[in-house]
């Protein structure tokens, strides 16, 4: 058995490039048949995601770049409940979507949305809250 040696233009252990050949669907579809006796009816009910919808990336019949993100975590969430190890970058980067990482916009889209759900009363009492982390953070 030999070693391969790394060379500099070589990815670190665990940034693998991004697969090109691998999109939602495939991912899917090898997920899935990782967890005996699960369907897409299950995966849909589980991740919050409507039958129709999820059988329309399956069957490649509806675009993958626009998937709201939460749906993206709720379905590696409903994976790894079930046994099977994924990343959201892994669902992510085969949506063709950009993965997950330290930009700021989609945290604030998440937290603007929740904003909005809430009564104008509690919206209030988070700006409070938010004012009051600044604060202590400007301590520290």
């Amino acid at each position: 058995m030999t070693n391969q040696q790394s060379r500099p233009e070589d990815p670190e252990p665990g940034n693998d490039p991004v697969r090109q050949d691998v999109d939602l669907a495939t991912l899917l579809e090898r997920l899935l048949k990782g967890v005996p006796g699960k369907t897409q009816k299950d995966l849909a009910s589980a991740a919050g995601i409507s039958y129709p919808t999820l059988n329309a990336w399956m069957n490649r019949t509806r675009g993958t770049s626009r998937i709201d993100p939460e749906k993206l975590r709720a379905m590696v969430d409903v994976f790894r409940r079930w046994g099977i190890q994924t990343t959201p970058r892994e669902f992510f980067e085969a949506a063709g979507r950009p993965a997950p990482g330290p930009s700021g916009d989609e945290r604030e889209a998440r937290l603007l949305k929740l904003y909005r759900q809430l009564p104008e009363a509690r919206q209030r009492a988070l700006l409070k809250d938010a004012e009051a982390m600044l604060q202590v953070s400007r301590i520290t």
